[in-house]
């Protein structure tokens, strides 16, 4: 699938703005997973930016994302894409057997911390977001209360790679250098 295709079918089921910039966070994060692991850019980046696409039409842990994988297979998305969307969920932990699988389940939640932090700031600039910031807004439970930090850290821990040492710094830098398409560049100060 092209990616102007998947986009369109987010403009048709997705309305809010801040979940398709969270649809955009968890493709940039996605993007550069594939980098690190030399791996198609476009196809994990893909599976990212699709990954939410039915939470509004089936906004529940039972229904979601299982209720629009048909959807997505009367578009066309390919069975192995579909494959990797719908074992991002929660419930399906032992599905997650390749790496694509395991880095979608461990950015989602992480984007969505990033951009809080973001958020908070007066800047509303995640470049000016620090590891150590988000370090002492983990250990803040009330802090971005929806972000299940058990979930990034379980799913650092399924990649193989450092929670603080790698995953955190690796997907804060990927948010950090489309701080513009997110909106989170400063524009929303003031």
């Amino acid at each position: 699938m092209e990616r102007k295709t998947a986009w369109d079918i987010i403009c048709e089921y997705v309305q809010s703005d801040s979940l398709r910039k969270h649809m955009l966070a968890v493709e940039i994060a996605m993007r550069a997973y594939a980098r690190h692991y030399g791996e198609d850019e476009d196809s994990w980046g893909l599976v990212g930016l699709l990954h939410d696409f039915d939470w509004e039409i089936h906004p529940t842990l039972e229904q979601h994302p299982m209720h629009g994988a048909p959807i997505l297979r009367e578009r066309g998305l390919s069975e192995e894409d579909i494959r990797t969307i719908l074992s991002h969920g929660p419930l399906a932990a032992n599905d997650r057997t390749t790496m694509r699988d395991k880095a979608l389940f461990a950015v989602d939640e992480l984007t969505g911390l990033i951009t809080a932090a973001a958020l908070v700031r007066p800047s509303k600039n995640v470049r000016d977001v620090e590891v150590q910031s988000i370090r002492k807004k983990w250990k803040d439970k009330a802090f971005a209360r929806g972000v299940n930090r058990e979930d990034v850290e379980n799913g650092a821990a399924a990649l193989g790679v450092d929670l603080w040492e790698f995953h955190i710094p690796l997907v804060l830098r990927a948010m950090q250098d489309q701080a513009a398409i997110l909106g989170l560049d400063g524009s929303l100060a003031g």
